[in-house]
């Protein structure tokens, strides 16, 4: 079997490499992206699973000699190492599969019998990424950009994850605080204060729960849609796009992202506690509405609910769970989900 090898993602113009988790002319693009010509036949939701399903059928063009992808993430950086380690790979097939899903759509199912474990290998790379390294989206403020920082993260992981792969618990002490915190807060979204509304026709989950909690917590309960609205006690109140209309996913339609201006504006109409409304672009990987939200940089809002303030509003939460589901059913009202929506048609409906 050909012997790859990781390239930083500078080299890829020179040298024709399998482009993972990312977009690049010169090679053989394993990538969930929009847009990214996967062949048809391996494509999935998550670019890790699309990495093991070419390895499983042995998908022409692996032969290439060199790996590399544009950012550090975990459904990203399984995906390279499954392609650098490819009998190990299969043999964990599935384990890595329920990574890429925890780490890239925040989706934790405790149902899986393999999720307790790749949740653990999840938190022992986000905590030894922040103490080694630097957080997600931290390089933006940074001279160099990701594509070149994140290049000691793929050397450092590349090296350490099969032997944390094997046994996990050797590595208790760095993930075990995260892992806590996450199972806290899949048990609080199981109690009886915490109430949860679904609006399949627009995609949108309503989670009402006393306390902001870890995505990984508060994501479990929202396989199928892509909005999720979380109220929390004192009525504070964050919606936002989930990174599965980011990508193209496999498994089900969805609807299209749509600008998050006129429901925006519509609060700020009733807003009286002083802030305003503000959003995300649609094309940002999690486009958050928020008060205040204007205030946080990426990494912030890319971070964690329980690692940023939230502000209490001045408008009940009935009617701002009534706003934001009738301003959406007003805005999808004559769109019909499907697969593969294209950063075209998406601006083209923003308009």
């Amino acid at each position: 079997m050909q012997k790859r090898q990781f390239i930083p993602f500078s080299e890829v113009k020179n040298k024709k490499a399998i482009v993972v988790d990312s977009a690049h002319a010169n090679g053989i693009m394993l990538s969930h992206w929009k847009g990214a010509p996967t062949t048809e036949a391996v494509k999935d939701d998550t670019s890790a699973g699309i990495v093991l399903n070419a390895l499983r059928q042995n998908m022409l063009g692996l032969d290439l000699p060199y790996v590399t992808a544009n950012h550090f993430d975990i459904d990203g950086f399984v995906g390279v190492w499954a392609l650098l380690n490819p009998e190990l790979a299969l043999e964990h097939e599935e384990l890595l599969r329920q990574m890429a899903l925890i780490g890239d759509f925040r989706e934790l199912d405790l149902n899986h019998p393999l999720a307790g474990e790749a949740l653990k290998l999840v938190c022992w790379l986000n905590a030894k990424e922040r103490e080694l390294f630097y957080k997600p989206f931290e390089a933006d403020e940074m001279e160099e950009k990701e594509a070149m920082q994140c290049v000691q993260k793929f050397k450092y992981f590349l090296r350490e994850f099969g032997r944390v792969l094997q046994d996990p618990d050797w590595e208790r002490g760095a993930w075990e605080d995260e892992v806590g915190g996450v199972l806290l807060g899949y048990r609080d979204m199981y109690k009886p204060d915490t109430k949860i509304t679904r609006h399949p026709e627009i995609g949108l989950i309503i989670i009402e729960t006393p306390h902001p909690l870890h995505y990984y917590a508060l994501f479990s309960r929202t396989q199928g849609f892509d909005m999720v609205l979380a109220c929390y006690q004192d009525n504070k109140y964050e919606l936002e796009y989930k990174y599965t209309t980011w990508v193209d996913i496999t498994s089900r339609p969805t609807l299209p992202r749509l600008s998050m201006a006129a429901i925006a504006a519509r609060l700020n109409e009733l807003e009286t506690s002083g802030r305003r409304w503000t959003y995300d672009s649609v094309t940002e990987t999690g486009p958050l509405l928020r008060l205040d939200g204007d205030k946080l940089n990426r990494s912030e809002t890319y971070a964690n609910p329980t690692e940023r303030e939230i502000y209490t509003s001045s408008i009940p939460v009935e009617e701002l769970k009534q706003q934001v589901v009738t301003c959406y059913r007003e805005a999808y009202k004559n769109i019909q989900p499907k697969n593969n929506w294209t950063w075209k048609e998406v601006k083209e409906l923003n308009r």
